[in-house]
């Protein structure tokens, strides 16, 4: 434990100097100013508490996602923890993770030691495929294996490795997330107003994600919906899980069988809401393993997956793709529809399993 980041909650507070002088009357130079006090510097946190005062730059965005940026070198799980605690207040008020900062907002941030010893692994720069990109945004086609951050034993993820790419970059941030073992389409956002947009289609319904997915079993229905409340939990080795749970969050999942291969389906999901390993708990509770899914699939299955047998060629991932979205574009308004297809790996699985009659895609319904 001595190696990782330690927060304490002092009682004397140091405010940065800037402070101390009379606030800005312009509004171009008060972000100035505030964006001076907040830039993150390359030595480690000072040991005193700080106040900082929200740009507008900086508005819209998830006090958690702030404190990750600012806080260079600090576990993910320590940022969390001190959210937990209440150390971290905004105008002089507790908190949660979830909270979205405003502009003006005065925040605490406690002090923050990390050992010395304990150096930042520097991400290398790496470009992904490119499905769209313009002045508001970049969409790329992530591989499966990759993470979308660093954090919980990742050193760095895609964010990290795009901003090493890109230094000029003056703002890139992940719009969603994608699980480290999902391939398919993931969207950043280039400027603070396009996220805050784009944030705001997905919390009001207005986008359209679909997956490709395989499961394994004898799968009926040609649509079908899901909708089971899920609750996120953090197991005994300290590894968060999600599981179904009555008083969990409301979700809702629609699967539309493409086509059966022998033992197994492929099936297209289509997300009404964005919960964490949605939908990889909606299928493993209503009793269907997605092929090659280490954490809520079946594990002697996965075993033999990985070997080819006769025909079949080893599936070594879990076969879950998100192929395509559709969201209105953050400057134009204009309707945005994205396609990735399926990976080579998913591809020649397929190909080696016997092959049923496809089923016919069901019309679309008001759901």
């Amino acid at each position: 434990m001595k190696d990782l980041a330690r927060f304490s909650g002092g009682r004397a507070e140091t405010r940065p100097k800037a402070r101390a002088q009379a606030a800005p009357k312009h509004k171009a130079d008060r972000n100035v100013a505030v964006e001076q006090e907040v830039q993150p510097s390359p030595a480690p946190p000072p040991l005193a508490v700080q106040l900082l005062t929200i740009a507008e730059d900086d508005a819209g965005q998830r006090i958690d996602n702030f404190l990750l940026r600012i806080c260079k070198g600090v576990p993910k799980s320590h940022i969390y923890r001190v959210l937990r605690s209440g150390e971290v207040r905004v105008n002089k008020g507790r908190i949660d993770q979830t909270y979205r900062l405003v502009e003006g907002d005065v925040i605490r941030v406690p002090p923050i030691r990390i050992a010395e010893k304990q150096a930042q692994a520097v991400a290398p720069g790496a470009e992904f495929k490119i499905l769209l990109e313009d002045n508001h945004l970049l969409v790329i086609d992530k591989p499966a294996g990759v993470a979308v951050h660093g954090g919980s034993g990742v050193s760095y993820g895609v964010i990290e490795q795009l901003r090493a790419a890109r230094p000029q970059a003056k703002f890139l941030e992940l719009v969603h997330r994608l699980d480290r073992d999902t391939s398919g389409i993931l969207l950043l956002a280039k400027k603070r107003s396009a996220l805050t947009n784009l944030h705001e289609q997905m919390r009001d319904g207005d986008t359209d994600k679909r997956y490709l997915v395989l499961v394994h079993g004898d799968w009926q229905n040609e649509r079908q919906h899901v909708k089971l409340p899920l609750h996120k939990y953090t197991a005994a080795d300290g590894e968060r899980r999600v599981r179904v749970q009555a008083d969990g969050q409301a979700s809702h999942t629609i699967f539309n069988l493409i086509r059966r291969y022998g033992d197994y389906a492929l099936l297209e999901a289509e997300l009404k809401t964005g919960r964490t390993h949605q939908i990889r708990v909606h299928l493993s509770s209503s009793g269907f393993a997605i092929a090659g899914d280490d954490k809520y699939g079946d594990f002697a299955l996965n075993r033999t997956l990985q070997k080819a047998d006769g025909q079949r060629v080893a599936l070594k991932r879990m076969f879950l793709h998100a192929y395509q979205i559709t969201f209105a574009h953050p400057e134009t308004g204009k309707p945005v529809t994205l396609k990735a297809p399926l990976p080579p790996e998913c591809e020649k699985f397929l190909k080696s399993l016997p092959k049923d009659i496809p089923a016919a895609m069901p019309a679309a319904e008001d759901d």
